[in-house]
This record gives C-alpha cells, structure tokens and sequence, in this order.
C-alpha cells in the first residue's frame, strides 16, 4: 500500500467516522491519533499479528487494538465497499472482454475458483460442519479475478466440507443475469455469435455456457496450444488469491476469531483494501501490450479507446428477462458449451498457431 493511499484512507476515516477521530479526555489532554489507530489495525491484518504486539511502538493495549480493528474494517466496508466490491459497469465489462479477446478468448471476463480460510478457533459443535476429513477446520471463499487482479465477485462464509461444485449451487455470481440486471454482452468465435459471457476454471466446475475448462489430455498441437493458453490465462483467480494473502497475512494464517460474522467482515475489508491497492498500482504496473508482446499485463486505456474491429461489445440496455428458468437453463447449456469451446480451440489456433509452429 503507498503513502498516498494510506493517508488517503485516514483521511477519509477521520473526517467520516467518529471512532477515529482525535478527542481529549476530561483532563484536556490528547488521546490516540488517527494514525496511530489506523496503523494498528492495518498491521494486524497485514502482519498477523497478536493485538498486544502493536503496543511496542504504537502504545496501544490489545483490547485497545481490537477496538481499532473491528471498527477499522466496519468503516473500509462502510465507506468503499459500494466502489471497490462493485458489480461490473458496462465499461468495466466493455474493458475486460477487450483485454479477453487480446489474449485469445473473446467473451472471457475472468476466472473463477474457490479458496479456504483456516479457522483455529472453529466451535466445538461446528468442527463437523467445517472440517473435511482430518484436516482442519476451513471457511470457502469463492472468487472472480481478472487479468490485473481485481477481486470482482466475492461469495464468503460457507463451511469447508463443501467443495467448488457445492460453493457454485450457493452462489449468486449469475443472480444479476438470472434477474435480469446485467447488461448483455454479444461477442462472435470463430465466426458463431455467442450471448452469455464466460469464466475460466479448472476442471471440476460443471460444462456449462458460462465456464470454460482446459482439456485433461490434449491430443493434437490446436488442443495443446488451447490447453496451454486456458491453463495460464485461468491462474489470474489463483494469482489474486495469493496476492490477497501476500498482503494480509491474517488471512494466510489460521484465523483465531470465534465469531463468523467478524471473520466475514475481516475477509471483504481485506478483499477492498486489495482492490483499492490494485487500482492505484495500475497506472504504474501496466505496460503497452502493442509495446512488449511479453508482457502478461495490458494497457486498457487502448482497448478503452474503441476498436471497430473488435468482436465482443456491450449492450448498454440492461437485459429484461420475464422467464427466469429459461435464462438458467441458457447458462447450463451443454451443447453450447461444447460449441463454445471448440470455436476458441479453432480461435486460438488461428490467432496463435503460426507462433507455435515457428516454436
């Protein structure tokens, strides 16, 4: 996080949130500073740190440090969660079916997985309900991550017995388009126009219209190089989550809270805080991929500028679906799946065969 996020951030604290702000005690004097309250708690979930190890330099006791962080990650939730745990605007999904089709998958928006979350201090009466065999007891986090690492759905709280397949029959990431509240977004593969954008995953979620799996055993150079190209472009989930426990440790070590709620409150002010350091890393870390053709980041402010070639577009009318069930049953279509996937494996051939051959 740089210093011109963080002072940001306290900012934004000390003048929304009363818990932050700087008052005297009956005697006249100063009590703790916003800085020093923020820096607590930011330490905690960036360290892992026991509360009473910020006393040392921050002069703050663990029941003191506590306080900070609860109401630290209720105000990050309060304040930035409607920003940076938003849905995908049309120029958000105009932008990354751009970044997709450059990289060979028109449609693609980003790819999905699942991740847990140890949970030391599970209850006794719930250690069935959370554990998986011997092993420890975990809480799933199911996420969707782009290209630049941008956490863009995130389903958190469901015991970790349950597997990808279990967490996906749980979860809202197409509640938007089953409802009808998701723009529509039309792009062509291969010369066949498709109407439901798509994820990429790894080999366990089901052949549906909207999830794109590698091949296991790739027989022939088209289904190598789609392999190839699948398996490295779908890491973009696997890459955010470990950058998420990069920078927050308390989420890569066993959480030691007892209560689900604050755990889950903990995980989204983390989730945001990744998505707020993501953005303003942007500018920076991007390069121009017309540029350096090696580069695994794009410059989206290419793609922003409009391509009249390009095969993937937004309507900006959102979609007004009377039939529910018809628009499940789309998403669950296997035919158009197996059209979908052999259509991107003729794609990338076309796209990236002559590179591969010259290998």
């Amino acid at each position: 996080m740089s210093k011109q996020l963080f002072i940001y951030i306290v900012d934004r604290l000390s003048n929304e949130v009363e818990f932050f702000r700087q008052k005297r005690d009956g005697l006249g004097r100063l009590g703790l500073s916003t800085l020093q309250k923020c820096t607590a708690a930011i330490r905690v979930l960036a360290y892992g740190s026991a509360f009473d190890a910020v006393d040392e330099y921050l002069r703050l006791g663990g029941s003191t440090t506590r306080l900070c962080l609860q109401n630290f990650v209720e105000a990050i939730i309060n304040l930035f969660g409607d920003e940076y745990l938003r849905r995908p605007t049309p120029e958000d999904l105009q932008r990354l079916l751009h970044v997709g089709q450059h990289r060979g998958f028109p449609g693609m928006i980003g790819s999905i997985d699942c991740m847990h979350w140890k949970w030391k201090n599970c209850p006794t009466a719930w250690k069935g309900e959370f554990s998986r065999g011997s092993d420890k007891p975990t809480v799933v986090l199911e996420a969707v991550a782009s290209y630049d690492l941008w956490i863009w759905h995130a389903f958190f709280g469901l015991p970790g017995t349950l597997n990808d397949i279990n967490v996906l029959d749980r979860s809202p990431v197409f509640d938007d388009i089953i409802n009808g509240q998701a723009p529509q977004v039309n792009f062509s593969v291969n010369g066949r126009v498709y109407h439901l954008a798509y994820y990429l995953t790894d080999g366990i979620y089901p052949k549906w219209a909207t999830f794109i799996q590698s091949i296991s055993l790739p027989q022939g150079l088209k289904a190598r190089l789609f392999a190839k190209r699948q398996e490295a472009a779908r890491k973009d989930a696997e890459r955010a989550f470990g950058v998420l426990q990069a920078r927050f440790a308390i989420i890569k070590n066993p959480v030691r809270s007892w209560d689900k709620v604050k755990i889950g409150k903990i995980m989204r002010a983390c989730i945001i805080l990744h998505n707020m350091i993501v953005e303003d890393e942007r500018d920076e870390s991007t390069t121009n991929w017309e540029d350096n053709v090696t580069t695994n980041q794009f410059d989206v402010s290419d793609f922003q500028q409009g391509e009249g070639n390009g095969s993937s577009h937004v309507n900006l009318g959102f979609s007004h679906i009377a039939n529910s069930m018809d628009v499940e049953n789309d998403i669950r279509n296997r035919k158009v799946h197996q059209k979908l996937k052999a259509d991107l494996v003729e794609h990338l051939w076309n796209k990236f065969g002559r590179d591969e051959d010259n290998n």
